[in-house]
């Protein structure tokens, strides 16, 4: 399989998974995967728990490198690259477990997520003072937007740690909006929301499809997935099972016997 080229721009495949196969010892934990994102959309990813669905995650995260098969992003190939270099290529991911940085302010969190920051370099906070303040202050203003849309300002000052697991699910979809990521990967976002928040979630994430984000969602919420996701990517003993719209996931003789059950 080659990366794709010559597609429609409002259709074009963004990411590319080539018979992927990841092992743990004698555990096959994503066996010969293949599938396709298509830009501009939410896809979702579901399949019953061991299916290998944040294995593959981590695989185009950087975190595990794959023992076979390729992985193409906008074309280049990013399979085996360290997670900061795909993050570079504007690829970003939250986890079903918060990962906030818990001794930092709300705000703090937000303000060490843009790389290559000017003030990190001590040649440019000796002789460069004013760009280096002028840059912190856009960074600030634009961290404080961000708050502010996903209504966390009023927590600006508050410590990460003593946030609710609803706030933190809002606090990492917020550190991948201050990183520009064009490709973000949510990791059960639904996990531990109340209902309300959850609205507020998947609210902003529709809003930044809208702005022409990508989403890959693992999800075990069905409601969820059925409401937000099209397509739909069912995965079933580390391979790609079932794609097609929620509707013809739902109705799937496979999906339901390997995972919502008859």
């Amino acid at each position: 399989m080659q990366a794709p080229t010559g597609l429609n721009e409002h259709q074009d495949i963004l990411l590319t998974v080539d018979s992927v196969t990841k092992r743990f010892g004698g555990v096959v934990a994503v066996d010969g995967c293949s599938l396709h994102i298509r830009r501009g959309t939410i896809t979702g990813l579901i399949g019953p728990n061991g299916a290998g669905k944040t294995t593959l995650f981590n695989m185009i995260a950087g975190v595990y490198r794959p023992d076979t098969g390729r992985i193409w992003f906008e074309g280049e190939r990013i399979d085996g690259l360290p997670p900061h270099h795909i993050f570079a290529r504007k690829i970003a991911r939250t986890f079903q477990i918060a990962r906030e940085l818990k001794r930092m302010t709300v705000l703090e969190n937000l303000l060490l997520v843009p790389q290559q920051q000017m003030g990190e370099n001590l040649f440019n906070a000796w002789l460069r003072p004013r760009q280096v303040y002028a840059q912190e202050q856009a960074l600030r203003e634009r961290a404080e937007k961000i708050l502010q849309l996903v209504k966390l300002h009023y927590l600006r000052h508050e410590y990460a740690a003593n946030l609710s697991g609803g706030q933190k699910k809002l606090l990492e979809l917020a550190r991948t909006m201050m990183s520009d990521a064009t490709f973000i990967l949510l990791d059960e976002p639904g996990a531990g929301v109340n209902p309300t928040l959850m609205q507020e979630l998947v609210g902003h994430i529709q809003s930044l499809q809208g702005m022409g984000r990508t989403f890959l969602l693992i999800e075990h919420d069905m409601d969820l997935v059925m409401d937000i996701c099209n397509p739909v990517i069912v995965m079933n003993h580390g391979r790609t099972l079932v794609e097609g719209t929620p509707q013809q996931v739902r109705s799937d003789a496979r999906v339901i016997e390997a995972y919502l059950g008859a």
